[in-house]
């Protein structure tokens, strides 16, 4: 849409006697994509969409027959995600507006109650578990689990509990690529695992990341995020520890070729070089933030190129 088209029309709008209601409409779906949080959605349903285009070529079946298959586990996976993303926020509305980031979600400004909320979030959950059953049992039994770790281990408990949070989360983060290879062959080839361990090593240092520029927001809400109780220093060693774990990890998918093998290489020794960086770089902040936009275009890139390179 036209953006100077749409600020022309914008008093015609306001002038309508139906105006009102349309604002509210639109401010409403705005919100249920706050609650959803959409960004995490939208970019977890990349890594889901390699991994049934990436099953769809090792199990030589072809994509093309099975797109109905593909729009159920794509829809499924995003409202499994939104429906654990929007009891997240239920379930941490007692702390969010301590937070920056998190003051202005729906459950703080009060535009929806607690009730409803809840209500959105299991029924966005259970819609998205029966989509995924429409394509394998298997996928469905993955999506099911990855909600449980996600709402219950982790947000319910690990969360304000210990600083293992961040492992216990990625976890379920890691999920989405095994959903989508599932929704295709259940039985999940070798590769379906290395692309759950590669999501499972790249969160650490992604959100501990953001944890360390949001950390005194952290503090204040009380969550026992590892830059809150262990300090800065820690936090650096444990982010590259894991960024130097990814690094094999992803190129054992060097059977992809050589193209996806040194740009995988490439990305990752970035990544390490980038890390070890922060060792002597004063601003510990600056350094935080470079590996969050650093993590962000890593991910994209390298699951991207998954697809790519088999086309």
């Amino acid at each position: 849409m036209n953006k100077t088209n749409t600020v022309l029309k914008a008093p015609e709008v306001i002038s309508s006697p139906d105006s009102s209601v349309a604002v509210s409409q639109q401010k409403s779906w705005k919100d249920y994509l706050v609650l959803a949080k959409q960004g995490i959605v939208t970019s977890n349903l990349i890594t889901t969409f390699a991994g049934i285009y990436l099953a769809a070529v090792y199990t030589g079946i072809g994509l093309g027959s099975h797109l109905t298959t593909m729009f159920f586990a794509l829809i499924g996976a995003a409202l499994v995600m939104a429906g654990g993303c929007t009891l997240n926020n239920y379930i941490d509305r007692d702390i969010d507006h301590i937070m920056e980031r998190t003051k202005d979600r729906p459950t703080v400004t009060g535009r929806f109650s607690a009730n409803h909320v809840l209500l959105v979030g299991l029924l966005q959950a259970a819609v998205g578990i029966g989509f995924l059953a429409l394509t394998t049992a298997t996928a469905a039994v993955i999506g099911l689990i990855g909600l449980f770790i996600y709402v219950v281990l982790y947000t319910m408990w690990t969360k304000r509990t210990t600083t293992l949070n961040t492992i216990v989360g990625s976890f379920s983060g890691a999920v989405p690529p095994l959903i989508g290879w599932a929704a295709i062959d259940g039985g999940l080839h070798t590769f379906a695992w290395i692309l759950f361990f590669i999501m499972f090593f790249w969160q650490p240092p992604h959100f501990l990341a953001l944890a360390m520029k949001r950390v005194e927001e952290y503090r204040a809400a009380g969550i026992p995020m590892l830059p809150v109780v262990a300090g800065f220093e820690v936090t650096k060693r444990q982010m590259v520890v894991y960024v130097i774990a990814l690094l094999p990890v992803s190129l054992m998918l060097y059977p992809f070729g050589i193209v996806y093998t040194v740009i995988a290489a490439l990305l990752g020794l970035g990544w390490v070089i980038l890390g070890f960086a922060g060792f002597k770089m004063k601003d510990d902040i600056k350094w935080a933030r470079l590996m969050f936009v650093y993590s962000l275009n890593y991910l994209t890139i390298l699951f991207v190129l998954m697809v790519i390179v088999h086309i």
